[in-house]
């Protein structure tokens, strides 16, 4: 057998050289746009479109509280959880954990209902149990024994939600909203309930009809303020008053007060120590698509703020600190504990890629001597349109609509539970 000359063997190993090298820069090449392939991807998950503010937009899709019409179990979670895995654009803000327990469910489920709290009973009053069913009468529960009892019927022609309601300890003053189910026009008829011989008197109609407006009583009269205009949607900046006393109206016609700085519907209004507040709150809300016969709820953009305001002594608006995180749909949920007002809850921007509604699970602290916000604990899982009261160190909420789940944070099913917690306030 002939052996290969010397030159056909150098030939041979410089092709296996080349062949070499060749399959190096491939396996690089790969790895290295794996490696930038892998890297966009992190990127893209993290990224979020902007949300613009655009009052002609329609959402192309059914509205959150549309899930009233199955009334489905919450899915993906237990009701206590030690964490929830959200994305940092919307993820819920640090906070104590809070021991919460269950107490006597409300007879019926409810969102967008009002509540007062008198002593140791709370009033809870009207609300959605769907989408297409709205409540009429009052139910109200007992802190010190923990149960249900003395329902009662509303005016016919008082509002079924979206109610302005504030009190003097006896006299519960109502003041227009929505009148019927889905996204039905407003009412501007107003009523006043004496809670110790549960009879209704009329008043002066507001006005105009509102939806959710900011409403207290103030020296000796009632104001009413802000709030969603008669197409649901847009934002009203008018302020009124009317003198008041024992639950009788001592004028016929409400007065012009100051335009309050930012209009929308679902804030807090609180007065202490002779102050009034107005927290959060949104500009816009759903609308009732044109041409339904029903009145059918269609989706509209929405701006959730963390805007605080106070009026003082001589009738001006004064910007207070904002709330750590934007918040609406909190007009009863909060109590006034210590000089300190405390919130539950509620709803904040919408999700940055979906626009789904996103709801609040923080209980918030006020600290009105030291002008600074806290975040005082988690509640057992997120929730809108709670109905809050606080008795002997403890705080409730009871009704609204909770999240899917701990990773879940879009609303889902109405509930009529009760749940409390010890409060401790940072002081």
């Amino acid at each position: 057998m002939a052996r290969p000359s010397s030159k056909h063997v150098s030939v041979k190993l410089v092709l296996i050289c080349l062949g070499l090298l060749g399959f190096a820069l491939m396996a690089d090449f790969m790895w290295a746009s794996s490696s930038r392939f892998s890297y966009s991807l992190s990127i893209a998950s993290n990224w979020a479109p902007p949300y613009h503010s655009d009052s002609s937009i329609t959402m192309p899709r059914k509205p959150d509280h549309g899930n009233l019409n199955k009334g489905e179990a919450a899915k993906g979670g237990k009701d206590t959880n030690p964490g929830r895995t959200l994305s940092a654009t919307f993820a819920d803000l640090p906070a104590p954990e809070l021991t919460w327990k269950k107490m006597a469910t409300a007879p019926v489920p409810r969102l967008d209902g009002a509540a007062i709290q008198i002593k140791n009973l709370l009033y809870v009053f009207a609300g959605y149990g769907t989408i297409d069913l709205v409540h009429s009468h009052v139910d109200v529960y007992n802190f010190t024994d923990n149960t249900w009892g003395g329902r009662f019927d509303m005016p016919k022609e008082m509002a079924h939600s979206h109610l302005g309601m504030a009190t003097d300890g006896r006299y519960i003053y109502v003041v227009t909203g929505q009148y019927g189910p889905q996204c039905r026009g407003p009412t501007a008829h107003t009523f006043v309930l004496d809670t110790e011989t549960k009879q209704w008197q009329d008043m002066p109609p507001l006005p105009v009809p509102r939806y959710a407006p900011a409403t207290q009583l103030w020296r000796g009269r009632l104001h009413v303020m802000g709030g969603s205009k008669e197409n649901r949607y847009t934002p009203g900046l008018e302020h009124w008053s009317l003198a008041v006393k024992d639950g009788k109206p001592l004028e016929k016609e409400w007065r012009s007060e100051i335009p309050i700085p930012r209009g929308g519907p679902h804030r807090a209004c609180i007065v202490v120590d002779d102050r009034l507040y107005v927290i959060g709150g949104q500009e816009g809300d759903f609308m009732a698509k044109p041409g339904s016969p029903i009145f059918k709820c269609s989706r509209r953009n929405e701006v959730v703020y963390s805007d605080v305001y106070m009026l003082d002594d001589d009738m001006k608006w004064k910007v207070l600190p904002s709330m750590p995180k934007p918040d609406s749909h909190i007009e009863f949920a909060w109590v006034v504990v210590n000089n300190s007002i405390v919130i539950v809850g509620g709803t904040t921007d919408k999700h940055p890629q979906t626009k789904k509604m996103v709801l609040n699970g923080e209980v918030f602290q006020f600290n009105l001597d030291l002008q600074q916000w806290s975040v005082i604990g988690k509640l057992p899982f997120r929730v809108k349109t709670t109905l809050v009261g606080y008795w002997d160190g403890w705080l409730y909420f009871t009704s609204g609509q909770r999240d899917k789940g701990p990773d879940n944070p879009s609303p889902k099913k109405v509930i009529g539970e009760v749940w409390r917690t010890k409060l401790k306030l940072i002081l």
